[in-house]
């Protein structure tokens, strides 16, 4: 990879964490392209190569995931939820929340169980550990 390429990934990677980082506030092209010290066309031409989709489009999807979160583990009102991860209308978060997941917000929260811990816990709670692993008599070749 050459230095140059090295360098617009690292922009374009700032500029991602920062859409991270206030995926719930008003972001422009603009001010991202600023932070990647780029023009706006050179940002979404470039954001889309290295990454696979618009800026914009990942803006939503980040959006979703969180909306997605929040209606399996909270009972805050789907409006709610909207406005708190970033959309400006309903229908616009109900439209695109269709779009990426394949179902309303509402059917998607009245199909996903609620997680009694964190998923991040659960693996970590139910991994088998180095001894009961070397008790086993298994071998990590012998995984799969």
């Amino acid at each position: 990879m050459s230095r140059a390429t090295e360098e617009s990934n690292r922009r374009m990677l700032r500029a991602r964490d920062a859409m991270d980082r206030a995926y719930a506030e008003p972001l422009d092209v603009a001010a991202l392209a600023r932070i990647a010290h780029v023009s706006p066309a050179h940002f979404i031409r470039t954001f889309r190569a290295t990454f696979g989709e618009t800026p914009h489009r990942y803006l939503q999807r980040r959006r979703v995931e969180r909306a997605m979160f929040l209606l399996r583990e909270t009972d805050a009102p789907v409006t709610e939820i909207c406005f708190a991860v970033g959309f400006g209308s309903h229908g616009t978060f109900s439209r695109t929340f269709r779009d990426i997941v394949g179902k309303s917000p509402s059917e998607y929260r009245a199909e996903s169980p609620r997680l009694a811990a964190p998923s991040c816990f659960v693996r970590a709670w139910t991994r088998v550990s180095s001894e009961q692993f070397r008790r086993s008599g298994r071998t990590p070749d012998s995984v799969g």
